[in-house]
């Protein structure tokens, strides 16, 4: 691949429209053109130039706008299928995922949750469209703003004749005086132009930042979809909801058991309609609406090394009451109070009696959390538990199971033992049920009483990414000021035997250029460069 030499000495890269210095046409096809397209200054691009290799071929497919836009639209498109149905992590952990979609939303659930749209921000596929999307917005910025950069650095202030008559706006003044050039150098310097002069020439020329305004947009862009990949890095970004039970104390997920959290108390508020008449119709319509539910924490960090089976030493750290949006924050951690369950099942009380004669031989409670394998009553009484089902459902084999390790319908199988039956007897008890698979007892469990506990929902987020995306939102926001408030104008004023061309250019806001020049050659005998478009437009329509 050779480069181009012009006429003028410049030494342009193969693929080049116009001579990146005095602008001279270099391409035969360009030359048919009316007027020049300047959006990249004639520039040569390597997606337009080099075409052979695997290398030239993935530059240039990621180079098409029209390809970026694709992948933006298949993105967004696959965002919005995501949040048809909640995702995995805003599901009841009561069943499989695969189970919770088929039950709840059918044939539809079924096949989202096939698809991997249940967790589809951080599916492999979906993080390739968004590394295709950044890989786009590189290659595209690159395979422009170089060869554009170049081109307005080494442009002249003396171009060639067919430049300037190919501008949009051009204009011959015969017999023009060195004096109104000097005056057109003092106004456009007035209004702020960066004005060079060569050979008695001059280039007015101001606003060319705003030239790089698309591509600091890309750049706003690069760093907002780095930010949202380095949520998928561990430690960078924390989404999980803890339950805690009253009284309870658990660690806090992803501090390495560093720290732990207690839910002393749970408080749940509501309006009163005779008091709160704002809310009466919300009231009449609800029943019940929540003022206010927060939990009353107590945050400790762990002393000492971590030692398996033992309970960990605890230092208190504080106390903070936990309310919507007033979370509990420690060591970039955020506790946010997100939803409630009141009543939930805690413990159950049962009483081993003699069916015949009613009498009892003592109770036992068992903590539906952690039930113990068996009870001693004495005098050569204990009980059994010989399995134990916290959600009890019978599956499709008839067999006893459980949905999940929340106690919402909890089922035991006793081994009642009695002097009379050492070896003991069996019994199936669940809420409003009693099955003797082995024939009828002799003892039964009778229920004599539970206990709840209300239950707290806590989202424990940590975000470092946060100032990533906030950084990539500022930067795109200033590349859209940068090219939507400003404009990069330029206006070439030349001697040519005794005569004075006058040619100009920018990237939007003709008319307002127009204006512009309109003012400045007010001082002078210069006339005011035609618009080329309009023209074009008359000849075209035969008038």
């Amino acid at each position: 691949m050779k480069d181009v030499k012009c006429e003028c000495g410049h030494v342009n890269p193969l693929g080049t429209v116009l001579c990146e210095a005095c602008g001279k046409v270099l391409d035969e096809q360009a030359k048919e053109l009316a007027l020049l397209d300047m959006r990249y200054e004639g520039s040569a691009r390597r997606s337009q130039t080099y075409k052979k290799s695997i290398v030239d071929k993935i530059w240039n497919f990621f180079s098409s706008v029209k390809v970026g836009v694709w992948l933006i639209i298949i993105t967004l498109v696959a965002s919005a299928l995501g949040t048809v149905l909640p995702q995995e992590m805003y599901i009841p952990p009561t069943l499989p995922p695969g189970e919770y979609y088929l039950e709840q939303y059918g044939w539809f659930g079924k096949i989202f949750y096939e698809l991997g749209f249940n967790n589809l921000y951080s599916s492999w596929w979906y993080l390739v469209l968004i590394a295709m999307i950044g890989v786009s917005l590189v290659i595209c910025s690159l395979d422009r703003v170089v060869p554009l950069y170049k081109a307005l650095k080494a442009q002249r202030v003396t171009r060639h004749e067919g430049f300037l008559k190919r501008q949009r706006l051009f204009g011959i003044t015969k017999n023009g005086t060195v004096s109104d050039v000097e005056i057109l150098k003092q106004q456009f310097t007035a209004k702020r132009y960066n004005v060079r002069e060569e050979n008695g020439d001059l280039l007015a020329e101001k606003g060319r930042f705003s030239r790089w305004g698309p591509y600091v947009n890309h750049v706003g862009l690069i760093i907002f979809l780095i930010g949202g990949m380095l949520r998928f890095v561990p430690g960078m970004y924390i989404d999980q909801v803890m339950w805690l039970r009253e009284g309870e104390t658990k660690v806090v997920p992803e501090t390495d058991g560093q720290y732990y959290v207690e839910n002393n108390k749970f408080i749940l508020e509501h309006y009163d309609k005779d008091v709160d008449k704002t809310f009466e119709a919300a009231i009449d319509r609800a029943g019940m609406v929540a003022k206010n539910y927060q939990t009353n924490a107590v945050l400790y960090k762990r002393v000492g090394p971590a030692i398996a089976g033992a309970d960990p030493d605890l230092e208190e750290v504080k106390e903070h009451k936990i309310q919507v949006n007033q979370p509990l924050k420690f060591d970039n951690f955020a506790l946010y109070q997100v939803d409630y369950k009141l009543d939930e099942l805690n413990e159950m009380t049962f009483s081993l009696t003699n069916k015949s004669t009613e009498q009892t031989f003592g109770d036992i409670t068992i903590n539906l959390y952690d039930p113990k394998s068996e009870y001693d009553l004495g005098n050569g009484y204990s009980v059994e538990v010989m399995s134990y089902f916290p959600d009890f459902e019978f599956a499709e084999n008839g067999e006893p199971t459980t949905k999940s390790r929340i106690p919402n319908n909890p089922a035991f199988v006793f081994r009642m033992h009695s002097p009379e039956f050492p070896k003991g007897e069996t019994s199936f008890v669940a809420i409003q049920q009693t099955i003797e698979p082995l024939g009828d007892n002799e003892y039964k469990m009778a229920f004599k009483g539970v206990k709840t506990k209300n239950v707290t929902a806590l989202t424990v987020r940590k975000d470092l990414t946060l100032w990533v995306i906030i950084l990539g939102g500022i930067v795109f926001m200033i590349g859209v000021i940068q090219g939507a408030y400003w404009n990069h104008r330029r206006v070439w004023i030349q001697r040519k035997d005794g005569d004075i061309w006058v040619a100009a250019h920018t990237n939007k806001n003709w008319y307002g250029l127009k204006q512009e020049i309109e003012s400045v050659l007010k001082e002078t005998k210069i006339n005011k460069p035609d618009d080329q478009t309009q023209r074009e437009k008359v000849d075209k329509e035969g008038v």
